[in-house]
């Protein structure tokens, strides 16, 4: 279940990953020693990184040459690494909110630290990426502000609507629209700018990020609930016992299915399985994954006007493979 890196057309993806690991790791080191612990904490257990492949992708996009090692800039590098500081720091808010244990398959920052090291520690990477951001222009700057505040109102919408079974589709597309797809869309559009492209191809970038943003939030939330633990990271069929209820949930809801029986409250780890069970083995599964493509042909629609460079490839590449990561 591994998505496809948007540099898998580069002649080596692998040494550009490794330039912004390189650039991740530094970017967390503080006079502090313990600061420097606390918030370098998730790095080496990995993540995909998939919103730096996407910023050097998207300004990429127009290079016929942009397969060659030297098309990577310095500029590229840190846009990425200011995008992957707001999605870590994001992870460490989030985990506190859901009193996490595990992530990415190690112990919660606010499992082993408690969360008022937690919430710091996200504070400050979140002001590291805005301060990244500022060392690329006044408009990257502005833009990757806003989009930490939609990245806020999105996980609000979400928090406003904990164990409410009257949650609906609109509400559930409105939240995942803050806080998934706002990030990608940045990613991509923070490409464009530092590339310099056209501001309609700006445009269909940011599109491109949206959608799949959009879709990849969709497979995530399948995943919590077909997935197990090890493939994870985490607990599966968390957002259920949490009462966060996904796509897949809200249609059986809605279907009025007795599994509305068990929901409404914070469940045990029977009770969990149970309603998990019930939801895995009904229709809605397979319909959430026709909604998340039409996503991705969106996002691919999206890049249709653009020529077919090695950034554009993998970008397409990477959100036609999105469904994939759900083959058993």
């Amino acid at each position: 279940m591994v998505s496809l890196t948007p540099l898998q057309h580069r002649a080596n993806p692998g040494d550009d990953l490794r330039r912004v690991e390189t650039a991740l790791r530094d970017a967390a080191i503080t006079d502090d020693d313990f600061l420097t612990e606390v918030a370098s904490h998730l790095i080496p257990a990995g993540g995909k990184r998939l919103r730096p492949a996407f910023v050097v992708a998207a300004a990429l996009s127009l290079d016929a040459k942009g397969d060659r090692p030297d098309a990577m800039t310095d500029a590229m590098v840190r846009g990425g690494v200011a995008v992957e500081l707001v999605h870590l720091g994001s992870l460490y808010h989030d985990d506190v909110m859901d009193e996490a244990e595990m992530r990415r398959g190690i112990e919660a920052v606010n499992h082993r630290w408690g969360n008022l090291t937690a919430i710091l520690a996200g504070d400050f990477l979140l002001a590291k990426a805005s301060e990244l951001a500022a060392s690329l222009g006044t408009e990257v700057a502005e833009l990757l502000a806003a989009t930490i505040g939609r990245l806020c109102e999105g996980q609000v919408r979400e928090l406003q609507l904990i164990y409410d079974i009257a949650r609906t589709e609109e509400q559930y597309f409105q939240a995942i629209a803050g806080k998934t797809a706002a990030l990608y869309a940045t990613s991509c559009r923070i490409g464009g700018l530092l590339a310099g492209v056209d501001r309609k191809v700006i445009d269909r970038l940011t599109d491109f990020g949206h959608a799949y943003g959009m879709a990849f939030q969709i497979v995530d939330d399948i995943l919590d609930l077909v997935a197990t633990d090890e493939e994870l990271g985490k607990p599966s069929g968390n957002d259920l016992r949490e009462g966060v209820y996904t796509l897949p949930v809200i249609r059986m809801i809605a279907s009025s299915d007795p599994v509305t029986e068990l929901l409404g409250r914070q469940l045990d780890d029977k009770t969990r399985d149970e309603a998990r069970k019930a939801v895995v083995e009904g229709p809605e599964i397979a319909t959430s994954k026709v909604t998340a493509q039409g996503f991705v042909s969106n996002a691919v629609k999206a890049l249709a006007e653009l020529p077919g460079t090695p950034g554009v490839l993998g970008m397409r590449d990477a959100a036609t493979n999105l469904l994939s990561t759900l083959d058993r």
